[in-house]
């Protein structure tokens, strides 16, 4: 009878780490290249600085993409935002928060929630 248990608890604990292991796989999104739900219109302009109204649709996603040649400073005027970075946590913006994206930024971003996220966008933008 103790052999017994002591497979039983060898197989239970098996049985845990192998689903253990495969909800963390399947929890591990790859991040998305495509935009999907975004729009910004521009606002102002002046030499090198643009100001932009950036809103981003409930489900919508801004694929992964580098501020290496533009930095941008943002203010969540509705919504949340989550922000995905590699080798960081995700980070959770809500309305009445601020962000900034440096140069060394490489991220995506999703709108999990069921309203709209409306920001305003300041930034250098890309020289052509």
């Amino acid at each position: 009878m103790h052999l017994t248990r002591a497979n039983m608890t060898i197989a239970a604990m098996a049985t845990l780490t192998l689903g253990l292991t495969a909800g963390l796989a399947v929890g591990q999104m790859k991040a998305p290249t495509a935009d999907k739900g975004l729009s910004a219109d521009k606002l102002e302009a002046i030499d090198t600085l643009r100001m932009r109204k950036v809103m981003l649709l409930p489900n919508g996603v801004i694929g992964l993409h580098s501020h290496k040649d533009q930095p941008t400073v943002n203010y969540l005027l509705q919504g949340v935002i989550t922000f995905h970075q590699e080798g960081k946590p995700p980070v959770v913006v809500k309305a009445g928060e601020s962000f900034a994206e440096g140069r060394a930024t490489t991220h995506w971003a999703e709108n999990r929630a069921g309203v709209a996220a409306v920001w305003i966008a300041v930034d250098i933008p890309k020289q052509p």
